[in-house]
């Protein structure tokens, strides 16, 4: 038998549907109430749980929720809040310089285009479409741990770094879709695609999985 790394058009509609229903609840679980918010916070996510971030967020944000707040809070206080949430160092230097610019070079609103989005330290293309998608209703898929394992299991797409997996899926997938299947997809990895020991017998959709295919040769 020929293995396969991708679905076809018709699979990936069926599969999608199969996912948003199952998934209906999906949503961005980091707490925000602004732009600013959102970007610190997913900021704080890398390589830490939306649960810790939240946490860590739930008290950062009454003293510092706005770029002027931040810089007046200061680096060194920053990172008695963050310090629990790994590689803090290096995200607190970047909060405050990305704070420091948007208020020298974007009059204190956060940017809502791509490229002055990833010009922030700290900021890339993930961080940039889950602020562009869930704060200005730019369609965007954001590609974390989750997203960039379930699509290439599933057979979504057969890439090897993030940022192929965001264009592959940008191509097979409707755009009026991509903000809501990125949500999916994480709930997904969280839910049942763990990295280890994958739920594939729960799997809605696992008469089309490729994984769960190839696991069977």
């Amino acid at each position: 038998m020929r293995k396969r790394y991708i679905l076809n058009k018709k699979e990936i509609e069926e599969v999608s549907k199969i996912l948003m229903a199952y998934h209906h609840d999906a949503h961005c679980e980091l707490v925000h109430e602004s732009p600013y918010e959102l970007l610190i916070a997913t900021i704080l996510s890398a390589q830490c749980t939306d649960v810790r971030v939240n946490l860590i967020t739930e008290e950062l944000f009454k003293v510092a929720d706005t770029p002027e707040k931040m810089l007046e809070l200061g680096l060194s206080d920053l990172k008695k809040y963050i310090k629990s949430a790994g590689f803090f160092n290096m995200k607190g230097k970047n909060i405050i310089e990305a704070s420091r610019i948007i208020l020298d070079k974007f009059d204190g609103e956060v940017p809502d285009n791509m490229n002055d989005l990833v010009s922030l330290p700290g900021v890339g293309r993930k961080t940039a479409n889950v602020v562009l998608s869930n704060c200005f209703g730019v369609p965007g898929i954001a590609v974390d741990t989750h997203v960039f394992r379930v699509s290439n299991r599933i057979g979504f797409s057969n890439e090897k770094t993030v940022e192929k997996t965001e264009m592959a899926l940008r191509k097979k997938l409707p755009e009026e879709i991509w903000t809501q299947m990125h949500h999916v997809l994480i709930f997904h990895g969280r839910r049942i695609c763990y990295s280890r020991n994958p739920n594939c017998n729960e799997c809605p959709v696992n008469e089309y999985c490729l994984y769960k295919k190839r696991e069977e040769l």
